[in-house]
């Protein structure tokens, strides 16, 4: 199958292609961090708090358009710490919802694969009676973490496929 490079990490990438949304913008106090370790790879890590409200941390990276269809997968060379990530796409970045799915994380190397069919629509924390994904195309990918717990966590990112 052919693939498209959403995004391949290594030591020239650029933390700026990231940006951190943490709950601060609702009076929480989660602190996310994102950073390109020496070894190339992206490490989203911080601690998500409870407190004012609180309860998500979230990176997020806009690109132009990547055309996709009905049988895409993203497959997501990374390495977590055993704790669930949301993964979020949108069709268009202006759009208020995203796509959403949950993954767990071994705490190993490994590849997740998430069919785009399978995210559905989601604002703020709730489902949205609209059909799942099914545009021909996408321009933000995210990854969340938010379990409804005070919790630290770390996410390395090796590359970010769509096949």
């Amino acid at each position: 199958m052919n693939t498209t490079m959403i995004y391949d990490f290594n030591k020239d990438s650029s933390k700026n292609d990231w940006k951190i949304i943490d709950d601060g913008v609702m009076g929480g106090e989660s602190q996310g961090k994102f950073s390109i370790n020496e070894d190339g790879n992206g490490v989203f890590k911080g601690t998500v708090s409870l407190e004012n409200n609180g309860g998500f941390s979230s990176v997020r990276h806009q690109f132009d358009k990547i055309k996709a269809t009905k049988d895409s997968k993203v497959l997501i060379r990374l390495k977590g710490d055993g704790k669930e990530y949301q993964f979020r796409i949108k069709d268009k970045s202006s759009a208020y919802y995203s796509y959403i799915t949950t993954f767990k994380t071994s705490g190993e190397w490994e590849t997740v694969s998430i069919k785009l069919s399978d995210l559905y629509p989601s604002f703020r924390g709730r489902k949205l009676s609209l059909p799942n994904f099914e545009s021909d195309s996408f321009e933000e990918i995210v990854f969340l973490i938010g379990n409804k717990k005070n919790e630290s966590f770390q996410l390395i990112l090796d590359k970010i496929e769509l096949e």
